[in-house]
């Protein structure tokens, strides 16, 4: 199985018809990590509406222009691509979207490899984002549809370990690569430990289901502020400003890295009290990482997974994201003992150095493709 060209390399090509050029997961890190790892190899990605390159390695084409329609792009978006996709002529082929599943059995059928990278645990995102009055039986649907693409394909790369164990039971070859942060994405707070000030920190997307009523809620009776740094949709925002603890929010808007690194430095504890929805229970959020990088203590939704991710490892609390007098005792409890909140602080950035940070994650993203990968060329 070889490529046309008497001198061309071999090609993976990862596919996207969603996800931007310096997507954090595929470009980022796995498309570099690949383009590093496998010299003899030639690493392409095929998205829709960017400009064609090569950048760190990495041979990016465009398939037409992006479409705002989210139909427009599960048909028209997926035919493009999968035409580029042919013209490469790859000998794998890494499906970074489900509505790019009914690619696999073509690809498959022009003897290619296809893994199939599954960033979410689609049927219980489907739970907790739709609003159709049918959305249990459509999720079970559109379970069974992807399950059967995911069967017949050659590797299953998930981004958490539960969504590995849904897999795992119809594909062998199943492995989580956990969306741990890249070096560049540790923001490591230097500095004065002590010089703390009078606030916990919420950094990120703000809406309803990110526990936010709840969250400021909490501070009706505070005596600790609430920076809250992200985009509020307008109307959204009119309803958290009709709420008691609104008095007590610093609202900061977007901000950048580096205002970002000033705020977390200063502050108390950083805050992630996402609702439990199917798509968040089993989620690793990069905001715990993020916070946990930054030396700061973790105040995050009691899930399961959340609490083995920052309980067991002593680096925070976890409260139920639905008690807004939960939350508050914990940030009480953080600002009347200092100590414990810069112990939990420290273990946090030691996890992220030791354990949670995308080199392991890199190593083993090799190991599958090296057992993945056809070995007749």
């Amino acid at each position: 199985m070889t490529n046309t060209g008497l001198l061309s390399k071999p090609k993976i090509i990862h596919l996207s018809s969603a996800h931007h050029d310096h997507d954090v997961r595929i470009f980022l890190k796995e498309c570099k990590s690949l383009a590093a790892n496998f010299p003899e190899h030639e690493i392409h990605l095929v998205l829709s509406g960017v400009k064609p390159r090569i950048e760190d390695g990495v041979h990016i084409h465009s398939a037409g222009p992006r479409r705002a329609s989210k139909f427009q792009r599960m048909y028209h978006t997926v035919n493009q691509v999968y035409k580029k996709a042919l013209e490469l002529d790859g000998i794998c082929y890494h499906l970074h979207d489900p509505e790019l599943l009914r690619l696999s059995l073509k690809l498959k059928r022009k003897g290619k490899k296809v893994i199939y990278d599954a960033h979410e645990d689609l049927p219980r995102q489907f739970i907790g984002n739709s609003k159709l009055p049918a959305k249990q039986l459509l999720s079970g649907i559109i379970e069974r549809i992807e399950n059967y693409f995911a069967k017949r394909v050659d590797g299953i790369i998930t981004a958490t370990p539960f969504i590995a164990a849904r897999f795992e039971k119809i594909n062998a070859n199943t492995i989580d690569i956990n969306n741990y942060p890249l070096a560049t994405e540790i923001e490591m707070v230097e500095g004065p430990t002590h010089s703390k000030e009078n606030y916990v920190c919420y950094i990120g997307g703000i809406w309803p289901s990110r526990g936010l009523l709840t969250l400021v809620d909490a501070f009706e009776t505070s005596e600790v502020k609430l920076a809250l740094a992200g985009k509020i949709d307008p109307a959204f925002k009119a309803i958290l400003q009709q709420r008691q603890g609104w008095k007590n929010v610093q609202e900061m808007g977007f901000i950048d890295r580096n205002t970002s690194v000033a705020l977390k430095q200063k502050a108390i504890a950083g805050i992630v009290t996402f609702l439990p929805l199917p798509n968040h229970v089993n989620a690793q959020p990069n905001k715990i990482f993020e916070y946990m990088s930054a030396g700061l203590p973790v105040i995050g939704s009691n899930f399961p997974l959340w609490k083995a991710l920052i309980e067991d490892n002593h680096c925070g609390i976890c409260v139920d994201p639905e008690n807004s007098n939960e939350i508050a005792h914990a940030i009480a409890y953080l600002v009347a003992h200092p100590e414990i909140a810069q112990q939990m602080g420290e273990n946090g950035k030691k996890m992220v150095q030791s354990t949670y940070n995308w080199t392991a994650e890199e190593k083993r993203l090799v190991a599958f493709y090296q057992k993945s990968l056809p070995h007749d060329l």
